[in-house]
């Protein structure tokens, strides 16, 4: 949806308005509860697996070479 002069002077109408923040309060209650969720699974399938939750959605090697690099293990590392 574009903020077009037409869309505005639809949007004008305070019924239209109140039912589309009523549907972006649900989406948004809907996206923090999924989020809170995700984070709970991760946490215990680090707990089971020992990988953390960066290991479980692939950036592993991501965060394995960053502490070799704080470590100094790798030479060229700044």
């Amino acid at each position: 949806m574009t903020n077009t002069p037409a869309n505005d002077q639809s949007l004008n109408n305070s019924a239209e308005q109140l039912n589309l923040m009523e549907q972006l309060k649900r989406v948004e209650l809907f996206n923090g509860r999924a989020a809170m969720l995700g984070i709970v699974i991760g946490i215990v399938v680090e707990g089971l697996t020992g990988f953390g939750i960066a290991h479980q959605i692939g950036l592993g090697a991501l965060v394995d070479g960053y502490a070799a690099c704080r470590t100094q293990f790798l030479p060229f590392c700044f």
